[in-house]
Formats: structure tokens, sequence, C-alpha cells
């Protein structure tokens, strides 16, 4: 069942979704997109469930901003018990549901036995997913590939996902592509393995009655609008990383908003006063403004204003008003 939190008008946020991304979708990110999109799904970067169970700190991983929800957190861990504790955490934090990572195939994730690798190993995903609905009461949703290797068929894939579904999943985002473990980096791993949307076709045709969302490929929105034909959900990963401002109109277009004019200064305004806490308690202006850079693109004198803000915001003593002058700066000239 799907928490009453992640609907918005009947229409599930989970829609439209922007897919957890290390080093990028940090909190900062999140506010950043909070002023493009009110209903598209935020995830977090991924969480391991180990790392929160020693952590000294938990509040650096775990803290959000209220007007990041509706949010899911990702976590990443093979151990049931520890899934189990992060998941009671997430809930406890506020959080609107939980991911669990069977996605990433980087090499590190590898060796502590999670992410993409454990694909090769559901018994284990759904003992993880038991454990983790026993303890919580969200919604609990997995993100895969099509496969790893040569475990890679679709009656394997149905098979998975039949594993996950009967452990009590409530979603699933299906990455359109495999995973080689061996032999690929996980840029190569984001764009070498064929997209193959068939199969993802397949297996919601296979199992209608399971909400499938679809990951891999969505550049635009009109991309998203296409997959929702078929899939419950369209999560874009980085095209509205790299690319923000392309994504204004995500909630007229995908959940039936009232358009509403966003320009690129307004969006800078609206996150000084995010950003004027951030500094009192100690934090920098860079872990902010390097993600506004990508706001600021496909405009005359771009390159040059991308370079203002980069220079002076790395600077120790950065302060708002150095967003402040960007923000007029692009106001000036209609932006």
């Amino acid at each position: 069942m799907i928490s009453n939190s992640l609907k918005t008008n009947e229409i599930a946020n989970y829609r439209l979704s922007i897919a957890p991304m290390m080093d990028c979708t940090d909190r900062h990110f999140r506010v950043l997109m909070r002023q493009i999109t009110k209903k598209s799904l935020l995830y977090t970067e991924m969480i391991v469930a180990q790392a929160l169970h020693y952590s000294k700190n938990r509040n650096k991983l775990l803290d959000f901003d209220e007007i990041e929800h509706p949010i899911s957190i990702q976590l990443g861990g093979d151990n049931p018990k520890l899934l189990a504790e992060a998941a009671q955490m997430a809930e406890d934090w506020g959080y609107d549901e939980i991911n669990l990572n069977i996605g990433c195939p980087s090499p590190k994730v590898k060796s502590g036995n999670f992410g993409a690798c454990l694909m090769g190993k559901p018994n284990i995903v759904a003992s993880c997913i038991e454990k983790m609905k026993k303890t919580c009461n969200i919604p609990i949703t997995v993100k895969h590939r099509l496969g790893i290797d040569n475990l890679d068929s679709d009656d394997y894939l149905l098979k998975f996902v039949d594993t996950c579904s009967l452990a009590g999943a409530d979603r699933f985002i299906v990455h359109a592509r495999k995973a080689w473990l061996n032999g690929l980096n996980p840029k190569e791993n984001r764009s070498i393995p064929p997209l193959q949307y068939e199969r993802v076709q397949n297996l919601k045709n296979n199992r209608p009655e399971l909400i499938i969302e679809l990951n891999g490929g969505i550049n635009t929105i009109n991309d998203s609008i296409e997959a929702l034909k078929v899939f419950d959900g369209a999560m874009v990963g980085r095209a509205a990383y790299s690319h923000p401002f392309l994504w204004t109109k995500i909630d007229s277009l995908i959940f039936g908003q009232k358009e509403k004019y966003l320009s690129r200064s307004k969006i800078i305004k609206k996150l000084i006063p995010f950003a004027q806490k951030h500094l009192e308690n100690g934090g920098r202006l860079w872990q902010i403004s390097r993600h506004i850079l990508n706001l600021i693109e496909n405009i005359p004198n771009a390159k040059i204003l991308r370079q203002e803000l980069s220079e002076k915001c790395q600077t120790q003593k950065a302060d708002i008003s150095i967003l402040k002058k960007i923000a007029q700066q692009l106001e000036d000239a209609g932006q």
C-alpha cells in the first residue's frame, strides 16, 4: 500500500522522481530541485546501513529540510538486521519511504556484497525486505537492473521481482540495462550496456498488478510522458542533475498543476534563505553553489557567470552576497 504522503491529488509522487546519485543528490541539490518541482519524489544519495549503525553523527547522514518532502532514503546493505535498524531510523527521521539499492555496480559496493551483485542473491534481498517491512510502516521499494553478467534472462528477472514482491516490496524501479560487474566501471555501466525498454515492458505486461517505474535514458519531460504511457512512473537521473532548468514544467505537465513561471534568478533568490542558514550552521557556500552552476546554461554570458560563481563561492569567506549578485545579474538579463 502506498502512503498518502506520496500522493498528490491522487497522482502518486513517484510518477516522476529524481534518481539517487552519489555526489549529486545531497540535501543542497534536493532543496534546489524543490524550487523547480514541488511534487516529484526526491531521493537521497545511497546511505550504507552499516555506516548508520556505527556512526556517531547520524544527523549528518540523515537530516533533511522539511521542504524536501516527499523524499525517499536509499539504503545499501545485505544484512537484514542492520537494514531493519536503518529502516526504523529512516521512519523515525520522517522519511516518506525507503529504497533498497540493488542496482549500483561499483567495485567498492560489490566488495561490500550489496548493490547490483545482490541480483544474484534474491533470497537475501527478500530476507532484507521482510525484516524492514516488519520494522517500519512506510513503503519499501527496490531499485535494480535487468540483470547482472550472465544472469539476465527475462525468466530470471521475473523470478527476482516475484521473490521481492512476495517479501513485501511496494514498488520496483527498473534501470533498463543489465550491469556487468566485471569489465565495466560504474560510468560505463550507465551507457555501454544497451537500453532494453521492451524487457521492462514485458515485465509490466507479465505483472500488471505491480508498480513498475522506468529508469535509464530518460532525458526530457517528453521522454517521461512517453514512459508514463506504459509504466507507473519515470525516474530521471543525470539529465535532471546536469540540466535542472529544463525540468521546470514537471508539475504542470506531469502532475496537472497550474503552470507557474520560473526564472533562473527567481530559483536562486529562493535558495538564499536556505544558504544563509547553512552558513550560520558552519557550512560553506560552495556546497550549495556547485549545484547552482548547472542552472546557468543556454543563455548569453553563461560561461562568464558560471566562472564568477565558481571562483567566488570557493573562497573560505564566501557569503550570500555572491548569490544575490548573480541572481540580480540574471534578472537584469531577463533570466
